[in-house]
């Protein structure tokens, strides 16, 4: 692995924008140091640090960067699909939109896959032994949360081609759009009492932030108008959490009656503004730094690995506690003196057990050679764009079901509401595995 990083980090092309690699690689780490941190695990369950100690919440407003991870992914897209366009025979924007989803949905479900099957069949093998009770039963049910994150995703590159085009027409329009559409949401959930209102702003501030990262691609931020939105965003978040309804922490807490997270609020979208800008603003020293070979070959072999490392992170993390809890252990009070000090310990541990999950799985994030529009095998006929989009709507209610529902109970049907639509794990696994099917189906087509 040493030396194929070293070739592909050597042969770099100049115009490539390291600084959105980096940007990748760290929401990503510190999403997991995150979920490492806040763990709030005893003998009796799990718990979230952030509601023992509410003094630490504030931290949230540095470490919820998954706002940072899609507006790059806003970037990404529009320069990939930008690029399939290019390359297209005439009269052919099915099989670009088909091509699109399937190379950018192969980065994310074949992990994701291979993730699920095997999770799925542990849990089964457990429950039909007689488990399932304690830490088990716990990491059964949580294990599979970030999935949320991926089925958001799975949205935002389903959503590209007309996004895209809303912004090549409009630009910063289209964004404020989207943002006056998140106000709008949230008035009418705070104000008028509209039920379910609140969960459109799942679309409108996700969407709103990738909308940043087609500004990006077009170099639309600028450091005046980066310094604009990280100072209107921190102050706009300060505002709105000092005079409104909106909580402090910016993930979700338990037993809060409003998260900024789950779905996501007017809040959650101004703090994602800030921290934008912020990062808009360190890019001209962190581009020096990319520079040089040694950490520009780390940021390389970190991405090659980061959506593994992400899915298995929590895995390693309750293996670890399980662990401990095997050799008896002594679990601190979350918080106390001790419970600090045994930190260092369990996230070494930790970071030592998702190296090892990373070294097994991480075969499967290795992108397969691409088909471009146009060439021998890919898919030219009609209807491979509404295929391919029927698939990655069924790969998104997949995993976000799977993601609510997790993999507990799966002997006793365990569902959990999806749009109102009551979702177990084995459908939500057909789902995923049915999408992404039809996605490849669209995105090779015949031959």
């Amino acid at each position: 692995m040493g030396s194929s990083v070293r070739e592909l980090a050597g042969a770099t092309p100049a115009t490539r924008d390291r600084y959105v690699d980096l940007l990748r690689v760290a929401s990503l780490g510190a999403v997991v140091l995150g979920h490492w941190l806040m763990a709030a695990v005893t003998p009796d369950g799990v718990g979230n640090l952030l509601a023992v100690v509410p003094a630490l919440q504030p931290l949230t407003w540095l470490l919820q960067v998954m706002p940072v991870f899609f507006f790059v992914g806003g970037f990404s897209h529009a320069l990939s699909y930008r690029s399939l366009l290019r390359k297209r025979p005439e009269g052919s924007e099915d099989s670009v939109y088909s091509a699109f989803l399937r190379a950018r949905l192969q980065r994310l479900l074949r992990p994701t896959t291979v993730f699920v099957l095997v999770w799925g069949a542990a849990a089964l093998l457990v429950q039909l032994l007689g488990g399932g009770g304690g830490l088990t039963g716990v990491t059964l049910r949580m294990v599979t949360q970030p999935l949320w994150f991926i089925g958001i995703y799975l949205a935002m590159v389903a959503f590209t081609p007309p996004l895209l085009r809303l912004h090549e027409r409009y630009g910063w329009g289209a964004f404020a759009g989207l943002a006056g559409a998140a106000v709008a949401v949230d008035v009418l959930r705070f104000a008028a009492g509209v039920p379910y209102v609140e969960f459109l702003n799942f679309a409108f501030v996700w969407l709103a932030v990738h909308q940043l990262g087609f500004l990006r691609a077009d170099g639309r931020i600028r450091p005046r108008r980066a310094a604009l939105l990280a100072g209107g965003g921190l102050v706009t978040a300060a505002a709105l959490v000092a005079l409104g309804p909106y909580p402090l922490s910016m993930v979700g807490m338990p037993g809060e009656k409003v998260s900024n997270m789950a779905p996501p609020t007017l809040a959650l979208l101004a703090h994602g503004l800030w921290l934008v800008g912020a990062v808009e603003l360190l890019r001209a020293p962190a581009a020096r730094l990319l520079e040089r070979p040694r950490v520009w070959r780390t940021v390389v072999a970190a991405n090659g690995v980061a959506m593994t490392a992400f899915l298995w992170h929590l895995t390693a993390m309750f293996g670890v506690y399980g662990a401990l809890l095997a050799l008896d252990v002594e679990l601190p009070a979350p918080a106390s003196a001790a419970w600090w000090a045994q930190v260092p310990l369990r996230i070494a541990l930790a970071a030592a057990l998702t190296a090892a999950l990373v070294a097994a799985f991480r075969t499967f994030e290795r992108p397969a050679a691409p088909t471009a529009p146009g060439a021998p095998g890919a898919s030219g006929a009609s209807g491979s764009g509404p295929l391919a989009a029927l698939g990655a709507t069924l790969c998104l209610l997949g995993v976000l079901g799977l993601s609510m529902v997790g993999f507990g109970g799966l002997l006793d049907g365990r569902t959990a509401l999806l749009i109102a639509i009551p979702v177990s794990a084995p459908a939500a696994v057909a789902m995923t595995l049915g999408g992404w099917l039809l996605v490849e189906r669209a995105g090779r087509g015949a031959r």
